[in-house]
């Protein structure tokens, strides 16, 4: 285990959060730490909170009980479009894109550009070129090459391109935190490292990602920390370098425990 750093104010932060659905529990007094630049995987077995967790940092859900801080301050998220003004941007499974649309459009998605004066204010008639132009900056500036050009339609591009519009996108916009729902779970083994490759990008950048997935090898290529979700509270938080994937298996499903002083619930140094 890394010794611990000076205190660090998480991005964001949960503390004891309570979600239940009728009488399904969902979350069980779940605890989650995000530090400044870094890659936390969120692993687990089906049904052990994981996407409750997440989806309560997303907007998409609100906890009945418990606290949520981002940077510091104690938030309540109601919906996705507040969790976005707060600066967090989701990329659930289903990417959420517009086949029809071209990369530019799905970049600006739900914040298009209007033209200025009258045309824009009364007609509300789209800048389009304004937006390629800042749609082409952006994928330039996270060293996106597979996406050449901004004026394609996303139905006629790979599963692996349009990862990347949706990530392009989260990217452009999520000025504090991004999490991405099983990035890989649908792209074959080049769009894989394709995304991969990106997230380690974003990291290099100081942006810091919370990556769900069930794929151990990635969450170890790409990861600082893994935490383990079980029966819908934190299990454990390890890191590649403390714990093997036979081990954060076998803390997934309760085979092996990890006392609280040799977890790594510190930013990684």
């Amino acid at each position: 285990m890394t010794a611990p750093t000076a205190t660090v104010t998480p991005v964001i932060q949960g503390v004891n959060l309570v979600k239940t659905f009728g009488r399904v529990v969902a979350l069980n007094g779940a605890d989650l730490e995000l530090f400044p630049g870094e890659v936390l995987a969120v692993v687990g077995d089906n049904g052990a909170g994981k996407s409750s967790l997440i989806k309560c940092f997303s907007g998409a859900h609100t906890p009945d009980r418990g606290e949520m801080y981002l940077n510091g301050k104690k938030v309540e998220f109601k919906s996705t479009h507040e969790a976005r003004e707060g600066g967090v941007e989701t990329v659930f499974q289903t990417l959420a894109v517009a086949p029809a649309l071209d990369i530019a459009s799905n970049l600006y998605l739900g914040r298009e550009l209007r033209k200025a004066g009258f045309v824009g204010s009364v007609f509300r008639m789209l800048d389009k070129k304004a937006m390629r132009q800042e749609a082409s900056a952006h994928l330039k500036n996270l060293g996106i090459s597979t996406l050449q050009n901004i004026t394609q339609a996303v139905e006629t591009l790979s599963g692996g391109q349009r990862q990347a519009v949706a990530v392009a996108r989260a990217a452009a916009f999520g000025s504090e935190v991004i999490i991405l729902d099983e990035p890989t779970a649908a792209l074959g083994v080049n769009e894989s490292a394709r995304v991969l490759k990106m997230i380690q990008d974003l990291r290099e950048r100081g942006m810091p990602v919370i990556l769900i997935s069930h794929n151990m090898p990635q969450v170890f290529e790409v990861a600082n920390r893994i935490h383990v979700a079980r029966l819908g509270k934190r299990a454990a938080v390890v890191t590649p370098q403390s714990h093997s994937m036979n081990d954060v298996v076998a803390i997934m499903t309760g085979a092996m425990t990890v006392p609280v002083e040799e977890q790594q619930l510190t930013p990684v140094t």
